[in-house]
């Protein structure tokens, strides 16, 4: 298969191991080539067939062990999260040392990603539960998705159910922790229904951190004559402490998000899909005297795709799409401002028996008529059956986010000037593959910046503004080995070093570009035993630039036979003080403990 596999692999609907139906009392050894199924391609694709590097993170058999999003993006080292709030409050992410605003987030092969600030892109509105897994594009993806994949993609999937059940959970834990969720789920031969809803509660490991998130979402599927229909309406609310999050004051944040998309199949090769996002954020810089200076930030969004795929025969297949976005804002901080864009891709995958190679250009039209190509190429070899020899070259940009366009408070400075920022990606890699358990991935990066935006100051200025970098340099090398050492096993370690280019802030001083992680390592190893124990140890270490490492030890246990499922969840086993952004502490040991009730009917 072909690089281009690996963008719309993002577009699919992710089948987790779990999907073979296996019975949990009898676990058997998995594949570690993951197989997904392509949007608008009738036949499933091995990840290890294809050029570019992808990471595919199961959720749904690891339900009761995480307790959000994140835990599962922190097996990927070659991921960032800067987290400010536990419980998946408020978290940056980013990829290969890339801005955390360099980084696409979809769900369900749908935009996410916030118009106002890059912060919230992980705002995602679905409930934990009701998730299935996570697919991890390293590099750049803006040839199919356009704007904002230059470090990377990531494409969050709901869960898919393949039987009628409903799961009630219940649990409560140190800091004033209380949880609770239920998902429930009608499936049939040719349709499903799922409803989910959760509420997290925290008094706060310290002064103005606590938190209340609630989400709820009602997906429905349906399979006719012409395709696959998918409706998907979720929502969310998160009000939470503030403390230093964006600066040394007591602040309080409350955000809501909304989002509604249908995806529609037309046939075997084509999809059309629709969706809304509207997101509102509420901001005190001061939370006993919300007068002293607040903002209220409305934004929306809307996009339209239409995406096909045509089959070459035996050698190959096209890739095209069409697609139209446009997003507003109205606030009382940055104003009412509106943009549109439209574009247009196309990819031509080529193979023979041991090789692939892979072509796309994407032509984006802006508000105002500028037009922005977006080349990709990539290729593989597979050697004797287990060595694979991969590279790729790819063109992303990105355009500022109405807070680094319009945003004054006391502490920073607007700058409407502000240029969009772009990227040529390079990386070239290595696969072993020892049968169907074990991978072993090595792969060197290098990332060329123009116009690069980033907060800046000179010492002798208090306020910080976005600025454009003409030259950014990244580069780096990641190592991964994912092996199944027996049955009921499957064991993740990685490694990602990233080194930077200092010398482009010519003195200033920088507040997120160079606070990528140089180096972190990452290791999640996953049992499952015959009588429905369920162990999953995660353990990582993160030095960022010029700071000290440190390292962060979960474990998650549960047993899930029958139908009660008492789970424990332990975070920050070695009680490591440290922040993942400057000034903003995380918590320390902390445990969650509970009852999920499980009612399945089986078919």
């Amino acid at each position: 298969m072909t690089s281009s596999v690996c963008f719309v692999v993002l577009a699919a609907s992710y089948l987790p191991a779990t999907a073979q139906q296996v019975p949990k009392s009898d676990p058997v050894v998995p594949p570690v080539k993951d197989t997904v199924s392509v949007v608008g391609d009738p036949e499933p694709v091995a990840l290890g067939q294809s050029a570019r590097a992808v990471t595919v993170l199961d959720m749904e058999d690891r339900s009761l062990q995480l307790q959000s999003l994140e835990d599962s993006l922190r097996t990927d080292a070659s991921v960032d999260i800067r987290q400010r709030g536990p419980m998946g409050v408020q978290s940056d992410i980013s990829i290969r040392g890339s801005n955390f605003e360099q980084t696409l987030v979809l769900l369900n092969a749908l935009r996410v990603n916030d118009a106002q600030t890059s912060h919230f892109n992980l705002d995602i509105p679905v409930p934990l539960p009701a998730l299935g897994g996570i697919a991890v594009l390293h590099g750049s993806g803006s040839t199919i998705y356009g704007s904002d994949a230059l470090g990377g993609v990531v494409n969050v999937t709901t869960w898919k159910p393949t039987e009628s059940s409903l799961r009630l959970r219940a649990g409560g834990g140190n800091y004033g922790v209380n949880t609770q969720s239920f998902v429930g789920a009608v499936a049939g031969s040719r349709s499903s229904v799922v409803v989910a809803g959760a509420r997290d509660f925290s008094s706060g490991f310290m002064p103005d951190r606590d938190y209340r998130s609630e989400s709820v979402s009602v997906e429905g599927r349906a399979t006719t004559r012409l395709g696959e229909s998918d409706l998907l309406v979720a929502g969310s609310d998160r009000a939470f402490g503030a403390d230093q999050f964006y600066g040394n004051y007591p602040s309080w944040e409350r955000t809501k998000g909304w989002f509604a998309s249908l995806t529609q199949g037309l046939g075997a090769a084509t999809t059309a899909a629709a969706a809304y996002r509207r997101h509102a954020d509420v901001y005190d810089l001061i939370r006993d005297r919300p007068a002293a200076y607040e903002n209220n930030h409305i934004d929306q969004s809307w996009q339209g795709a239409v995406r096909h795929a045509h089959v070459l025969g035996h050698i190959g297949r096209i890739f095209a799409g069409l697609e139209e976005n446009t997003d507003s804002i109205r606030s009382n901080a940055l104003g009412q401002h509106g943009r549109n864009r439209g574009a247009g891709y196309v990819d031509v995958d080529l193979h023979a028996r041991t090789a692939t190679f892979s072509a796309g250009l994407r032509e984006e039209v802006l508000s105002g008529g500028r037009i922005v190509p977006s080349p990709t190429f990539a290729a593989s070899v597979l050697l004797q059956g287990k060595w694979k020899l991969r590279g790729s070259a790819g063109y992303g940009f990105r355009l500022p986010t109405y807070t680094d366009l319009y945003y004054n408070d006391p502490t920073t400075i607007s700058n409407p000037a502000l240029k969009p920022e772009s990227a040529w990606s390079f990386d070239g890699g290595v696969d072993w593959y020892r049968g169907k358990t074990m991978a072993v991935s090595v792969t060197g990066f290098l990332s060329q910046q123009s116009n690069a935006i980033e907060y800046l100051r000179r010492s002798s200025v208090t306020k910080w503004q976005a600025s454009n970098l003409a030259r950014v340099r990244l580069a780096g090398v990641e190592a991964s080995l994912q092996t199944s050492p027996a049955a009921g096993q499957q064991l993740r370690v990685s490694w990602t070093a990233t080194f930077g280019a200092q010398s482009a802030l010519d003195g200033q001083q920088s507040q997120y570009l160079f606070s990528y992680p140089v180096n972190r390592a990452a290791v999640e190893w996953f049992v499952q035993e015959r009588h429905g124990i369920k162990l999953r140890p995660a353990f990582s270490v993160t030095q960022r630039y010029g700071l000290a490492p440190y390292a962060v030890m979960d474990l998650g246990a549960s047993r899930e036979a029958g139908w009660l499922h008492p789970y424990v969840q332990l975070t920050n086993l070695a009680n490591t003080g440290y922040a993942e952004i400057l000034a903003v502490r995380m918590p320390g040991r902390g445990i969650v403990a509970g009852i999920e009730i499980n009612l399945t009917r089986r078919h």
